[in-house]
């Protein structure tokens, strides 16, 4: 298995971790969380830049590279539902588009054909790491305050607002690149 891989695998492997600190209460879980997530990003960015770079590119990399990202993100847009920090409405539509992209990709296959990232889908997964990324700050700001026994309910209605207003940002994208690879990848979904 090349390194690429291997870092794809990585992220897998982190989700476990990065959840439990989530959601397992304990000082500074949410910078706990976000040091593990921001690993777990990290090797999003390295596995496909050193794949090109050294020709290591597999239809195993071009598979479970996105289905790593869509672990990642989606395990972390469930636990802030289940904390309270974003709306499930927002969550299903992500879902219902990773679903789509996800047919599309087996259905091709079933054909021999490869359906990989695009432009759309990197910027997708982008915003969506931003989002989480900075709820975790905001959520570790809160934290900190809290243990140094600081009240901050104004500080945290903020947190919250931004929070959910840069998921749906991200949301926003997600549709736009769902839209764009079930008009790229048609052929596949034909009814016929």
């Amino acid at each position: 298995m090349n390194l690429p891989n291997k870092l794809t695998l990585s992220r897998i492997i982190l989700v476990p971790f990065f959840v439990a600190a989530i959601l397992i209460d304990f000082p500074l879980h949410n910078l706990a969380a976000l040091a593990l997530f921001g690993a777990a990003s990290l090797t999003d960015l390295f596995d496909g830049k050193i794949a090109r770079k050294r020709g290591l590119v597999t239809n195993f990399g071009k598979f479970s590279d996105p289905l790593a990202d869509k672990i990642l993100v989606m395990s972390a847009m469930l636990c802030f539902v289940q904390l309270g920090l974003s709306d499930c409405i927002l969550v299903i539509i992500v879902l219902f588009r990773e679903f789509a992209v996800t047919s599309i990709r087996l259905l091709a296959a079933s054909d021999g054909k490869v359906v990989s990232a695009n432009i759309w889908g990197k910027v997708k997964t982008v915003t969506q790491m931003i989002a989480i990324i900075a709820i975790f700050v905001m959520q570790t700001v809160l934290e900190i305050l809290s243990l140094a026994h600081i009240s901050a309910p104004t500080l945290s209605t903020a947190f919250l607002i931004s929070g959910e207003v840069l998921l749906w940002i991200s949301t926003v994208f997600c549709i736009i690149s769902g839209v764009i690879y079930l008009v790229q990848n048609k052929e596949f979904i034909s009814m016929e």
